[in-house]
């Protein structure tokens, strides 16, 4: 009779204890130096990493703990919006959640120098410089305008905008019938040779080619008739 009243006292102690919705400010630092941490360890040379704090669903209703374990879900994105989980290891009921961040990295990247249409030919005159939070949008920025000159862009860019990878088109590297350098890469090892091209070459994607022996293989298309296989 004893421990049943026991048990009944800590069961009605636990629903009248107040939900744990507020984060303690202690555990706010933890999570801040945690996805601080792990941007820095992505970010470039010379950026500075700034991290906002979401709030938790209010609708949750977390029982009180002791301690909450913050930590990186696995395949989060550490840039940009994301989440850090949070889970008790000490309290009468384990649970884990997920609290919403939002990483910024700023640096110095190439911009547009004024709105720019689809299809233009990027030269000096179109490109600058200026500080610009990285993490805002996906895609590798440029720090260095010499490497857009000549350039087409795949889609339109308004003025002071981040000139991103996705935003240009890719370069065709050679013809189909061309014979282009393959360097064939394994462990420890590489191997150079010449093919023909039995596909367009254009960067970064997949292209077919048939060595002087006759045999077909695919690899990627890395620079002007060059082709680079993985072994």
């Amino acid at each position: 009779m004893i421990r049943l009243s026991l048990l009944v006292a800590c069961l009605l102690a636990a629903l009248a204890a107040p939900a744990q919705t507020v984060l303690d400010p202690a555990l706010v630092e933890r999570v801040r130096t945690l996805a601080e941490t792990a941007a820095r360890a992505a970010a470039p040379p010379n950026t500075r990493v700034a991290v906002e704090i979401g709030a938790l669903d209010a609708r949750l209703r977390l029982a009180p703990c002791q301690q909450v374990q913050p930590y990186l879900p696995p395949g989060m994105a550490v840039w940009g919006r994301s989440r850090i989980g949070l889970r008790c290891t000490d309290g009468m009921a384990r649970w884990n959640v997920t609290l919403p961040i939002r990483v910024s990295v700023f640096g110095r990247a190439v911009v547009a120098n004024g709105p720019l249409p689809a299809g233009v030919n990027l030269s000096q005159e179109h490109l600058a410089l200026a500080d610009i939070d990285i993490a805002a949008e996906p895609g590798a920025v440029f720090t260095d305008p010499a490497l857009l000159i000549g350039r087409t862009l795949g889609r339109p860019l308004q003025a002071a905008e981040a000139v991103r990878a996705p935003a240009l088109k890719s370069r065709q590297w050679f013809a189909a019938g061309e014979t282009v350098q393959v360097l064939a890469v394994g462990q420890g090892f590489s191997v150079a040779s010449e093919a023909q091209a039995l596909t367009p070459g254009f960067e970064g994607q997949e292209v077919r080619v048939r060595f002087e022996s006759g045999r077909v293989a695919s690899g990627r298309a890395v620079a002007e008739r060059r082709v680079e296989l993985s072994l």
